[in-house]
């Protein structure tokens, strides 16, 4: 499934996973920009038919949840920024993370691990 978001739509689904399902006002008071009532519905409402968010019915309103997983949004916005702005290399992503970034050493080290990790995977016969 290609998960595509804006913004605003990011914002409100990082809500969402962070605290579990909520109703509209507790969604907007988690979003760190002050959004009216309103407008936060009205992206719920986007989400739940972009297929992102179900909602339940709560008394006269409605509790939302996330219907997708925040790991698949991140690999689709990754694998569409890579596609988009990278000439689809993971290698030319990678560099760029790398060299513009102040890397720790531990940050270095869990990296070369996970590197090596990947190539042992990828040199196991099929």
């Amino acid at each position: 499934m290609d998960i595509s978001l804006t913004n605003r739509e990011a914002d409100i689904m990082q809500v969402l996973w962070d605290h579990g399902p909520c109703i509209v006002a507790e969604v907007r008071g988690h979003l760190r920009d002050e959004l009216a009532y309103t407008t936060v519905l009205t992206l719920l409402r986007t989400l739940e038919a972009k297929g992102y968010v179900r909602h339940t019915e709560e008394g006269r309103g409605h509790r939302y949840a996330a219907k997708v997983k925040q790991q698949a949004a991140r690999k689709s916005a990754l694998k569409h920024l890579t596609e988009k702005l990278f000439q689809g290399s993971a290698e030319i992503l990678f560099t760029h993370l790398v060299s513009d970034q102040k890397l720790t050493a531990d940050q270095i080290r869990r990296m070369r691990a996970l590197l090596a990790e990947k190539a042992d995977d990828g040199e196991k016969p099929q």
